[in-house]
């Protein structure tokens, strides 16, 4: 039985938050919550945040052993670009694109 938890529009750029989700992919829990605590990136944080509600819905669910689980898979998606503009020199304008990220973390039973 697996239970996942999704956190759309974060305001961190998928290249960012996929550096961080690839250490977390495949290991259990405790060891994944240890390894991000300790990680200095911001994205450390909100993939942490996102872990901690994945096991409350696996607990919720009604799974019997929450300290046997695995993470199976953390995707990390696009997510709305948010678009701005910068003044330049001459009158001109350059874009600024600030992209978004959406998270997904899936927790299972170890088989």
């Amino acid at each position: 039985m697996e239970a996942k938890a999704v956190l759309r529009q974060v305001r961190i750029s998928p290249r960012k938050m996929r550096i961080i989700a690839n250490l977390v992919r495949g290991r259990r829990v405790d060891d994944a919550m240890a390894m991000l605590k300790s990680t200095p990136k911001r994205s450390g944080e909100v993939i942490r945040k996102l872990l901690l509600s994945a096991v409350a819905n696996a607990e919720h669910k009604g799974q019997t052993d929450v300290d046997s689980l695995i993470v199976r898979g953390c995707s990390i998606d696009n997510g709305p670009i948010i678009k701005r503009w910068m003044a330049r020199a001459m009158g001109r304008a350059n874009r600024i694109q600030r992209r978004t990220s959406n998270v997904t973390v899936i927790v299972g039973q170890a088989e």
